[in-house]
């Protein structure tokens, strides 16, 4: 079978709205989405796509305008997603697990002229625009017990003729919002080209693993609040192929779809993986359709790689990345995965086609193969930059291009990647990114915590997990459930400590008053080859 999309399509699909429109010409009666019954068309993509935007005109959303969506993942927010881009918007959704403070800080700093509100997340939506100064329009995505104005009235009332909005490749499309260092997220700007010129060298390289093929399935089930979500479910939608949407990931849910949609292709976390093959039925599945499993935003422990190998029987890819790099740069392809083991299984593997991979030192230094150092990429997929944020735009991509990732790391001789360590305080636990600062924020609040430090700690199943350090006020006994329930009223649940360790004595710091986090991290990490899971 030929491959669905030809490298010289791309000059056809300059912009997201773009990618749209031209599958809506070539490809107009083939299914694009199915999600949970409801079946889409490439046709259907672009009309509604048209009405949406037309939509947001009349909602008095401009080019350059934010659009919120705060919700689980659907196929309508693909279908809103490329609406907003055709009329020059800029979509924000935001992480569904989020609290009603942490919600409405990103809509107020995005200033959101309108929110999409899923179901699951309408009553803390509601409470987070009734505390932003903006106060945006709510939609709500599906029908339900509430008064808000339901997404596909919203639509239709509009005409799905095709207009003209001038919009250009580098204006940005899509704004997602990382945990900050200051305790504060960020929001990262991606653009249409960002999203779309590495795919046109990817094609190039003609890679059998990045190949789709006509008839192939990609199943969709990472958040879309993530790059990993929104990211994964727009290669299939540019590569031509049906994806099939899942609401949100369940483990069993995955591992039925697999065989009754015949999936190719899926984009997974480690410990959703590792959740799917603990399955009794997990051994029972046919899973001849299944061609690769791209696995990536934390590491995954060979042990479990050997597995997952085992159980699915199809090529695995490693995949690293960022946000800030719209998603993966580099990877580890399927013929250097052994389930005998390999010293590569232990990279992160190559640069992707037109990505560059650098190690600095702390002078700004490049150092040769096999030295320690900064991870650094440069490359048409490094972001626009952080949205009103211009000194951490700055600190982040240097003027030569380099986007510094934060990753301590080194290059061999063959040009494999190993990442040995952070050198951000940055958490990964299940694929989320959680940031020290921010939790400390949560938990500094109690009444019987003095002094509190936040660490990431080894953890089997997620990777690693957030461990909270506290020193208690004089006088006081905290308790560790009542800090852990404390912090999960101020934010997320999966950036909340899942344990607490007390100390006696103050917390170590530098003689600039730093924290320093590395000494207490040391104890729980001793053995371990690396400090990352």
């Amino acid at each position: 079978m030929a491959a669905s999309l030809k490298p010289d399509e791309f000059d056809l699909m300059p912009t997201l709205g773009d990618v749209a429109r031209h599958h809506g010409r070539t490809r107009a009666d083939k299914i694009v989405m199915s999600f949970e019954g409801r079946n889409t068309t490439f046709g259907e993509l672009d009309s509604r796509s048209n009405q949406v935007a037309a939509a947001l005109v009349a909602s008095g959303v401009e080019p350059g305008d934010c659009v919120a969506y705060f919700g689980k993942n659907s196929d309508h927010y693909f279908e809103l997603l490329f609406g907003v881009a055709k009329l020059g918007g800029i979509v924000v959704p935001i992480g569904w697990r989020l609290s009603a403070e942490e919600a409405a800080y990103i809509i107020d700093d995005a200033q959101a002229h309108v929110v999409f509100v899923g179901p699951e997340c309408l009553a803390c939506a509601e409470t987070a625009v009734a505390a932003t100064a903006s106060r945006p329009t709510i939609i709500a995505m599906e029908k339900g017990d509430h008064a808000h104005k339901i997404y596909e009235a919203w639509r239709d009332e509009r005409s799905a003729e095709a207009r003209d909005y001038d919009v250009e490749p580098e204006d940005t499309a899509l704004l997602l919002y990382t945990s900050g260092t200051t305790g504060r997220p960020k929001g990262v700007m991606l653009t249409s080209a960002n999203l779309l010129r590495s795919r046109r060298r990817l094609s190039e390289a003609a890679m059998g693993w990045n190949e789709w093929q006509e008839g192939e399935v990609n199943y969709v089930a990472m958040p879309v609040a993530h790059i990993g979500g929104t990211g994964w479910g727009l290669v299939g939608i540019i590569n031509g192929v049906r994806n099939v949407v899942a609401r949100d990931f369940n483990p069993m849910e995955a591992l039925e779809a697999i065989q009754r949609e015949r999936i190719a292709k899926m984009f997974m976390v480690p410990a959703a993986l590792q959740f799917i093959i603990r399955i009794p039925r997990a051994r029972e599945i046919d899973y001849s359709s299944l061609t690769h499993i791209l696995y990536g935003a934390s590491p995954m422990p060979v042990d479990l790689l050997r597995e997952c190998m085992e159980v699915f029987g199809c090529g695995f890819v490693q995949q690293y990345g960022m946000t800030e790099t719209t998603g993966t740069v580099v990877y580890l392809p399927p013929q250097d995965h052994d389930a005998k083991g390999n010293k590569r299984m232990a990279s992160a593997g190559l640069p992707m086609p037109g990505v560059e991979i650098a190690i600095f030192d702390e002078k700004g230094n490049k150092l040769p193969p096999n030295q320690t150092g900064e991870i650094a990429t440069r490359s048409l997929a490094n972001m626009k930059g952080y949205w009103r944020k211009q000194e951490a735009t700055a600190s982040t991509i240097d003027g030569d291009g380099w986007l510094r990732t934060g990753d301590a790391g080194y290059l061999d001789e063959d040009g494999y990647l190993f990442i040995q360590d952070r050198i951000k305080d940055m958490i990964i636990t299940g694929g989320e990114n959680v940031y020290p600062a921010e939790v400390e924020n949560a938990v500094h609040g109690h009444p019987h915590v003095a002094e509190v430090a936040v660490i990431g700690v080894p953890d089997d199943t997620w990777g690693e997990s957030v461990k909270a350090i506290v020193v208690a006020k004089p006088g006081t006994t905290p308790d560790a459930e009542d800090i852990i329930a404390f912090a999960r009223s101020r934010i997320a649940h999966f950036k909340a400590p899942r344990s607490v360790d007390f100390l006696a004595t103050p917390l170590p710091r530098s003689a600039s008053g730093k924290i320093l986090r590395r000494e207490l991290r040391e104890p729980y990490w001793a053995g371990k080859d690396r400090r990352v899971n």
